[in-house]
């Protein structure tokens, strides 16, 4: 009994190792010069290795374009992001004022609220009513406040001692002064996390830019992506690596990132910022 549960876990973890290495067969598929389905097909053959999928993607598509656009666009969106949610995870946790505690719940309540739900409404007031359609702010004001971020911030000023913030009050710093210099370096390394796990949803968001953006000037590298399986990829001479090479451009960024600052991915010791 104790053998096949053994032989059933190591297949499982044989399985899931096999799945988890599928952006490294995305890489090989976008190098190579024709497609290959079968099993040898996910280890690189010289023979049939070639930059042609990269060039043709963007002679298409435009590539370093679509970075741009991607990159302002979550650029804008973790900024809002991290700025108002920690101006509200601020007030919410250390500031007393009448409401908080609706304030609050309301944030909870927005968790429940589908985006799709708000789509059409918010395409007719950004579109229509502000003149914001083709624009990198007509993309961003949307994902701009995020209620999650709000309350992550929020019970991480919970977990400050209230001590540090009676003494910077005695010495006579005020509110924003007391957030800049002495509630936010101690949750720092949530900024960072915050801003790590923001930037995979507006980098890989296609619903959104793709209804306010009909220039292709001004689309995400993703709406991009989209475009071209839908338009033009018949017509590519290696359309399946085209579409992996463009996929491979798309989530390098995502990739880069998390390696260079998975170290940041550490909770800090509040607690040393007290005097016993």
């Amino acid at each position: 009994m104790n053998r096949g549960v053994s032989v059933l876990r190591y297949l499982v973890l044989g399985v899931g190792a096999l799945a988890f290495l599928f952006p490294f067969y995305m890489v090989v598929g976008s190098l190579q010069e024709s497609p290959d389905p079968t099993p040898s097909g996910a280890f690189p053959d010289p023979s049939n290795l070639t930059l042609d999928n990269y060039a043709d993607i963007d002679g298409r598509i435009d590539l370093v374009q679509g970075l741009v656009n991607s990159g302002i666009f979550t650029g804008g969106v973790i900024l809002g992001t991290v700025v108002f949610g920690v101006l509200a995870g601020y007030a919410l946790a250390v500031l007393q004022w009448r409401g908080r505690g609706a304030t609050f719940a309301l944030a909870l309540l927005v968790q429940v609220v589908p985006f799709q739900l708000l789509m059409i409404p918010l395409y007719v007031l950004i579109a229509r009513d502000y003149g914001l359609a083709d624009s990198y702010l007509g993309m961003i004001l949307p994902f701009a406040i995020n209620s999650t971020a709000v309350i992550v911030f929020r019970q991480y000023f919970l977990q400050l001692p209230r001590e540090l913030f009676d003494a910077a009050a005695v010495d006579g710093a005020g509110d924003l002064r007391t957030l800049w210099s002495v509630a936010l370096p101690l949750v720092r390394p949530v900024v960072l996390t915050v801003v790590l796990v923001t930037f995979i949803g507006p980098w890989n968001e296609f619903l959104w830019p793709f209804l306010i953006t009909k220039e292709q000037s001004m689309q995400p590298l993703a709406v991009s992506l989209a475009n071209y399986i839908s338009n033009i990829q018949a017509s590519a001479a290696n359309p399946f690596g085209a579409v992996l090479a463009g996929a491979v451009v798309l989530a390098a960024p995502a990739v880069v990132l998390f390696i260079v600052f998975q170290r940041y991915f550490r909770s800090t010791n509040v607690g040393s910022g007290v005097k016993g």
